[in-house]
This record gives structure tokens, sequence and C-alpha cells, in this order.
């Protein structure tokens, strides 16, 4: 059934639409009657009608100046019918200008109204169905974008991708909620329009392990608010289930990047209340109102350096020690889990920047393990941060090396076509965005001689074929080769042959006789 709002300011015409029609033969029904445009107005935003039939004159405001208003004011406004017992064509043209679907004389002809109506459901329902399609291809690609950030992927082309699909202005504040009992992407999302709107906009997402929550823009919903809304959704829940389950509710955090730290945080908290057995609203605020320790800080900085350099015995050393902290002492759970989720962005960072594939290794990390998020144990933890940053170095090693040899090959290459320029290490070090001391190091290992020595050798076998192929003058071989004069050049390849370029010439020329 299809809604419409009647809006008379004569209440025997109220009477005359609501009876003369037959509404739910036509496919409609009337969910509200309105004697003015301001109560007609709260009606509109309350009960979201697909009609709204109205007159025109009425007393404080028109009919005309409800409908601009319900036009500028409203995401969907309903379409509009106008009555009026005046003909005229100011009103019309007004009506017109604000495409209203039909302008009406009274009195109305029962059998024009029928057949407007008639057509009016169905272009109605088809909008609907359109808009529908729309809205839910949009939120399975925002739910994708979600679930590769919580997941640990991040990149800064991934960051710029939730901000278009999810229509961010900038870095904004968010909050994370978890709702046990929700198993549907579009019924959480319709969920989250009804209870948060025109508050703040929410995005719905529903993870791998098939838990639905939205992300909550929150700069303009205070605590208490929150907490009403929160309430009352699980009012809700509670209504439809005899176990409404747990609402977990992260911190405010700013910025894309934080979304997995919110997620990670109300994961804590729903597994926390499910292992006590317990139901309701649930804050992460109130339940770890704890101070992080420097010592996790620092250890976790120092093992995120570990797996930089790829130094396995560090990474050992690094894990033994955090954990061996907490032998004596229950951990905070969540400062475990934070910290590991701090190191997997970091990781996966480091990836990134290297060209590598984050969400290919997260997920080859979670082959063995899981999500971290599902794991209660401390030892099943550390297994799983052993994994994690064993893999991570490994990996970055890798694509260090892979990235070494790429730049050191196209050193060399660049060398090989510009011998004949004046060339210094110090120079294509800063062209190819490297330490000068690095790129000797790397054109040793590589070539197996020094730069120097390289590019010597470069130049005189260019020389040689100049020698045996040409007549012109030694000074003019030194030029093309690259050698500022003619004494270094005849220095560098007697060094390098044992004889003078003259020498060397009349020995070929001999030789071809």
């Amino acid at each position: 059934m299809l809604n419409v709002l009647l809006v008379d300011d004569e209440p025997w015409v109220l009477e005359g639409l609501r009876t003369m029609i037959d509404w739910n033969r036509l496919g409609f029904h009337v969910c509200g009657e309105a004697v003015n445009s301001i109560d007609a107005f709260r009606q509109i935003q309350e009960y979201q009608p697909d009609l709204v039939i109205t007159d025109v004159n009425m007393p404080e405001i028109s009919g005309l100046e409800l409908i601009e208003k319900s036009n500028r004011l409203l995401l969907h406004p309903p379409k509009f019918i106008v009555l009026s017992g005046y003909d005229d064509f100011h009103y019309a043209l007004t009506a017109m200008q604000l495409r209203v679907v039909e302008y009406l004389l009274k009195p109305i002809d029962d059998e024009e109204i029928e057949s407007l109506l008639v057509k009016l459901a169905n272009q109605i329902r088809a909008e609907t169905a359109a808009r529908r399609i729309e809205s839910n291809r949009h939120l399975y690609a925002v739910n994708h974008v979600i679930n590769r950030l919580i997941l640990g992927e991040y990149s800064l082309s991934l960051a710029e991708q939730a901000r278009l699909s999810m229509n961010l202005s900038g870095d904004q504040q968010l909050i994370c909620m978890m709702i046990e009992g929700a198993y549907d992407l579009v019924a959480c999302g319709q969920w989250g329009n009804r209870f948060f709107s025109p508050i703040c906009c929410t995005f719905p997402f529903q993870d791998s392990g098939g838990r639905c929550g939205l992300l909550v823009l929150s700069e303009t919903i205070s605590n208490e608010q929150l907490r009403d809304i929160s309430q009352s959704l699980f009012n809700e829940l509670r209504a439809r289930s005899d176990y409404p389950g747990i609402i977990a509710i992260s911190d405010r955090a700013t910025g894309i990047e934080t979304i997995r730290k919110l997620y990670m945080q109300t994961i804590e908290v729903r597994r926390l209340k499910r292992n006590q057995q317990k139901q309701g609203v649930f804050y992460y605020q109130d339940i770890y109102k704890v101070q992080q320790r420097s010592f996790s800080k620092i250890n976790f900085q120092q093992l995120v350096e570990s797996v930089e350099a790829g130094n396995l015995s560090g990474i050992e050393n690094g894990i033994s020690k955090i954990f061996d902290l907490w032998s004596n002492e229950l951990p905070d759970m969540e400062m475990v889990r934070v910290s590991i989720a701090d190191l997997e962005l970091k990781i996966c960072r480091l990836l990134a920047e290297m060209n590598g594939d984050p969400a290919g290794f997260m997920q080859q990390v979670q082959i063995t393990y899981g999500n971290q998020d599902e794991l209660d144990e401390i030892r099943e933890l550390k297994d799983y941060l052993h994994s994690l940053c064993i893999l991570g170095a490994t990996k970055l090693t890798a694509l260090r090396e892979q990235n070494e040899h790429n730049t050191i090959f196209q050193v060399i290459q660049y060398v090989d076509q510009e011998f004949r320029s004046k060339l210094q290490l110090q120079e294509l070090a800063i062209q190819f965005h490297m330490n000068s001391a690095y790129l000797g190091q790397l054109f040793k290992k590589y070539t197996g001689k020094s730069f120097n020595e390289y590019l010597n050798e470069k130049r005189i076998e260019e020389a040689k074929k100049l020698l045996k192929r040409t007549q012109i003058k030694i000074s003019k071989v030194a030029s093309q080769v690259g050698y500022p004069n003619a004494d270094y050049f005849n220095n560098k390849f007697k060094k390098h042959t044992g004889v003078l370029p003259s020498v060397y010439r009349g020995v070929i020329e001999n030789r071809q006789q």
C-alpha cells in the first residue's frame, strides 16, 4: 500500500476526500489528515507519505508554500496533487514550477482523480523500485570498502575511495556500532536511517563473520542522544526476539584510518559481554578506562622496526619481551588487540609503500590463524603476532630485494647509455632517489666493480672501437667517450690496457696491413 496524506482547512472537504474515493482498491492508505500546512509538514516528516493531496488557500502557510518547503528540506519529498477553488493562472503556473503532478479545480471529478491515482501509483512504485536498486548497489559498494578497512588494508587510494563512496568532506569523527541480532545488511541500513536520521549519517556494514554494524558520523550527535538512540534500537531488537543480544559501541575517533581500531573496540566489548552472558547496550569507554602502559608502545615500536629491517632474531626477542611481562598478571586484552591491530596497519602501509599487496598479505596470515579479533586466548594471540611479524618481514625483505634489483638495473642501463656524459655517483643517487653510499654498495654488488671502475671500463671499450675504426685525433676520441682532456684519457687508457692510445692504434694498423 502507498501512503497518502490529505490536507485541507475545511473538515468537510477532508471527509469527502476520505470517503468518496476507494483508496484501498487503488492501492493507497490514508495515513493522516491535516487542517493546516504546519501540521501537514510535521506529518510528512513523521509518516513519509508517497502522495500528498493539498488545498492551495490555507491560513498562515499556503499549500504551495508547503510544497516548496518539502521540496527544499526533504531528501525524498512526496508527490503533490493541488486542489483549488480558484481558476487562477498564477496558482497553476506556480504549481507547475514546483513540479506538482496535477492541479485540480474543486469540485473534483471522481473519474478524473481515480484515473490520476492509478497512473500515479504505477509511477511511484516504479520510481521507488529504481531508487531501492540504486540504494542497494551503493550500500554494497560502501560495505566492500569498509570491510577492506576493518581487515587492516589501508592506502591513500583506498582512503580516497572511502571518502568518495561515503561522501565525506574530510577527516570526520566516527563511532562504530556492532548490533548483535542484526544479520541483514539492508535491514541494518534501514535501522540506521530510521533511528539516526536526520541527526547524523550512518553507513551499515557486514563483516566476514556475518556480523552487522553501523559506522556513525558522530560530530553532530551528543553522548546523551547516542545513548537514547542506542537504547531505542535495543528495545526494537528486544521486541523482535527473545534474545536481543548486544549492541557494542566504540569510542569516538577521527579519520578513515581509525575505522579498524573502532571496529576492534566493538568486537572486544561484544566478546567480553558474551562471555559474561550479558544483554544490552555497552560502551567501550565504560568498560575500558585503562591508561596505556609505556612499555607496550615502546616494545611494539621496536617490533615494527625489526619487521621492517627483516631482523628475525629481533622479532623473536621483541615478542618474548612483550608477552613475558604478562606472564604473572591478567593482560588487558583490548590493549593487546589494539596494539596488534596497529602493528597490522603499519606492516600493511610498509607493504603498500613498496608496491606490495597488503590485502593478500592479511589473507595469507588469516589462512592459518583467522582474524585476530576471533582469538580469545593470549597464547593464540602470541602465535598470531609471531606469524604476522615473520611473514611481514619475509614479504618486506623480498620486496626490498626486488625493488633494489629493479632500481640498480635502471641505474646500470642509464650508465650504459649515458657514459659519454659527465656522470657522478652523487648526481645519479639524487636522480634515482637513493643514498649515494648505498648506491655505490649496490653497484658493486650487482656488477662486481665500483662505479668508477665500471664507468672507466665502459669508456675505454668505446675508445678502443673508435681507435680501430676511425682516424680521428686522440683528443677527439677522449672527448667523445667522456674524458675532459687527452692527458687524463691517455693515463686511464694505459692503466687499463698497458699501452697508450696511439700505440694501441699503431698495433691495430700493423695487424691490418
